[in-house]
């Protein structure tokens, strides 16, 4: 899930200039690996091999599915790529969100042209970030999906329409009511998506009340969301 901090001051000079030069020695030196350390690589084939065979399933929404559960080399992919800008990673978690967002559709995954919906990030955070990590997640989700053969896009559809509270600390129904009405759609949303089915996607979901919230924006809007995707789950549905 993507909570949304309080209101931050932009960022100086500094911190926009480390942004810049983060991303600059990612593409021109060789990293250790995010998930697990290995020198030299930043992403290590056995932390790949863990990408490449999480098994998506439903979460604590049933029609939330996640890749895989919030633990290491995980855990630390997802807060690399978002927090220290580690862009080249987009590409191997897109191809996990994207075998998540086909998990969640089921039978219905090519019934008709996909339009995955990133939950939105504060626009104090992706100054602070120096990018909007679950849009470019999003992006490369729909990359892998239409490599698959499937006909997917990505738009950031929805807005913040109040800020909330820090979410560190709630319990389910105290978040469910943090976010109430705190969403709300674009007023371009509906601007060439007739006849797409909307799937929202984030990168990772804990009690499924960011998903939840989005959901109903995009309900009221006339842009029902039947099925959400995520990298990773704090936890699972209980089986039986």
């Amino acid at each position: 899930m993507s909570p949304t901090p309080s209101p931050a001051r932009p960022p100086s000079a500094r911190t926009s200039f480390a942004h810049a030069l983060s991303g600059l020695l990612d593409v021109l030196l060789p990293a250790d690996c995010a998930g697990c350390g290995t020198e030299r690589t930043q992403l290590c084939p056995a932390c790949r091999h863990t990408l490449a065979t999480a098994r998506p399933g439903p979460t604590l929404l049933p029609w939330a599915h996640a890749a895989a559960p919030y633990t290491d080399p995980v855990r630390q992919l997802l807060l690399v790529h978002k927090e220290r800008g580690a862009l080249r990673l987009a590409g191997p978690l897109g191809e996990v969100l994207g075998r998540a967002v086909r998990s969640a559709l089921g039978a219905r995954a090519g019934a008709a042209p996909l339009l995955l919906v990133p939950m939105p990030s504060a626009r104090a955070a992706v100054r602070a970030r120096g990018h909007d990590p679950t849009l470019r997640l999003a992006g490369a989700a729909a990359r892998s999906l239409r490599r698959a053969g499937l006909d997917a896009r990505a738009a950031p559809l929805l807005r913040h329409a109040r800020p909330v509270a820090d979410q560190t600390g709630l319990n389910a129904a105290e978040r469910r009511r943090n976010l109430h009405g705190a969403l709300t759609v674009l007023p371009r949303a509906r601007r060439g998506l007739a006849g797409r089915q909307p799937v929202l996607v984030d990168d990772l979901v804990t009690t499924g009340a960011s998903l939840a919230e989005a959901a109903r924006a995009l309900a009221d809007a006339g842009l029902p969301a039947r099925a959400a995707a995520t990298v990773a789950a704090t936890a699972v549905r209980p089986e039986g």
